[in-house]
């Protein structure tokens, strides 16, 4: 597996050095999700349930504690692309994200060895780029189609609690005259 980046790039799983990078092992990885989204929701609930060989702290993208762990990092790009933190100051992006992810849990490190290779690279930038593309189709489906569309956005009003899931909490800014604010 290649190495990851010290900042701002995007890197493979770690435990190798190579491209000028020094070895740092890894202990502790944080995953910056993106908290409005219900696929990352659901992958980071998943995540908690399993066994994890590397602990993963598991903090919303973009929030005051993301941007106070890592002020040096794009927190704009954080919600666009799933990122991982190393203890270290690895951080990886996108596919490699995916892997390192893998890699922290017990039942999948050999998955994400398997990914490490050539050819799953290229399986798991696929994987990525579907999730991609789940994400933007649920981002499009929110644009104005009103109850029953599957996204549930804090802006709008929605509040989720992990117990319970989504419950709407009412508008953030009142309606005047029938018509809500733009997004």
């Amino acid at each position: 597996m290649g190495t990851a980046q010290r900042s701002g790039g995007r890197g493979a799983a770690p435990g190798q050095a190579g491209r000028g990078v020094a070895y740092a092992p890894v202990r502790r990885l944080t995953v910056l999700y993106d908290a409005e989204c219900s696929l990352c929701t659901h992958l980071r609930n998943w995540l908690v349930r399993q066994r994890q060989l590397v602990p993963l702290d598991l903090v919303p993208a973009g929030s005051d504690e993301a941007r106070r762990r890592f002020p040096g990092i794009d927190h704009g790009r954080t919600l666009d692309e799933i990122t991982v933190v190393g203890d270290g100051g690895q951080v990886y992006q996108g596919p490699a994200a995916w892997v390192v992810c893998l890699w922290a849990l017990a039942e999948h490190r050999p998955l994400a060895h398997r990914f490490a290779s050539p050819a799953g690279a290229r399986f798991a930038r696929a994987a990525v780029l579907a999730a991609a593309k789940y994400r933007e189709g649920q981002r499009g489906a929110g644009q104005g189609q009103g109850w029953g569309d599957g996204v549930y956005r804090r802006g709008d009003g929605w509040v989720y609690h992990p117990q319970h899931g989504w419950s709407y909490a009412g508008h953030p800014e009142p309606c005047d005259s029938g018509r809500c604010p733009s997004r």
